[in-house]
Order: C-alpha cells, then sequence, then structure tokens
C-alpha cells in the first residue's frame, strides 16, 4: 500500500490532523498505564476460550505463557505506537509485518511452533470493539475534561479502526484489498 492509499483510507475512517492531535494527548495518558491495560485485554482473551486458542499449544490445548508473554510486549508497544508514530511508509510498512504476524508469519516471530497458524479475519474485525471500549476508563485518568476524553476515544477508535483494515490485507484475494 502506498502513503497515497493510506491517505484515501484515513479519509474513509474520518481520520483527521486534529485526531492525531488527540491521539498523541491519548498517548501521555496511557504511558504508565500499558500494563493495566493489557492486563484488561489478557483478561478478556483468557475469558473466551475461543480467543485463547490462538495462543494455545494446538497439541495440548493450554496456553503458550512464553509466547503471550512475547506478544504483550509489543502489544505494550503497539499501544504506544498507535497514538505516537506518524502515520508516514515506516509505519505502514510495519502495519504489514504486523498484519503478516496474524496470518503467514503467526508464529515466527515468536517461535511458537504449535499455536495455530492464522488468527481467523472475523475476530480481529470483531475485536475492534473490546479494544476500543475498555480504553476509555484509561483515557479519563489522565484528568483531561470530558470533551477531550471523548476526542481521545474517537481518534482511538478511528486509528484502531484504520489500522484493523490494513491488517486485513493478507486476508484479501488478489485484487481485492
Amino acid at each position: 500500500m502506498t502513503t497515497e492509499e493510506l491517505g484515501l483510507l484515513r479519509r474513509t475512517v474520518l481520520l483527521t490532523d486534529e485526531d492525531e492531535k488527540y491521539l498523541r494527548m491519548a498517548g501521555e495518558a496511557l504511558e504508565g498505564q500499558t500494563d493495566d491495560v493489557l492486563d484488561v485485554w489478557y483478561g478478556f482473551v483468557g475469558d473466551h476460550p475461543h480467543l485463547l486458542h490462538y495462543f494455545a499449544d494446538a497439541r495440548t490445548g493450554e496456553p503458550d505463557a512464553e509466547y503471550l508473554a512475547r506478544v504483550r510486549a509489543r502489544f505494550a508497544q503497539w499501544v504506544l505506537d498507535t497514538c505516537r508514530r506518524p502515520y508516514d511508509q515506516a509505519w505502514l510498512d510495519y502495519q504489514e509485518e504486523i498484519a503478516l504476524r496474524h496470518t503467514s508469519r503467526k508464529n515466527e516471530t515468536d517461535g511458537a511452533r504449535n499455536a495455530p497458524p492464522v488468527v481467523p479475519l472475523r475476530y480481529l474485525i470483531a475485536f475492534i470493539y473490546p479494544i476500543t471500549a475498555t480504553i476509555r476508563p484509561f483515557l479519563e485518568k489522565s484528568g483531561r475534561s470530558a470533551a477531550d476524553v471523548a476526542r481521545m476515544h474517537d481518534a482511538w477508535f478511528k486509528a484502531v479502526t484504520l489500522q484493523i483494515g490494513l491488517w486485513s490485507r493478507p486476508y484479501a484475494r488478489d485484487g481485492h484489498f
């Protein structure tokens, strides 16, 4: 994907320069809270065996603790990158890498040899809501006004939707993305 195509996708999800200002503000709010955010998200995954399955040894069905820990470190960085990194070609290239880590390279990066090889696209799409809904209480802890929290939350929602859209590329047939 080119930065020009990214620009069109950004316009489609209504992600503006002002939203980027609120994303940076969200990054400030989330700094130091990423472990708590991930506790909520990992708790959600852990409470749903059909999701935890993608982080488990397919032979035993047991969660792979090492795999979960390695993914968690990157997930924490993703939270901050979503808020802070410029949405340029380098960022776009990394979004492609993340997409491949859900598909053709899912287990390579972390050496999770026995985990299922692909996270179905339906779960990436469905995860937009819990990832968005559960971030709001952490944004509220910033002490910012209700209006600023609402704008940070909206910007987060747009950024997550944009990224899931990008991460869907490996699932699409040639010419359909």
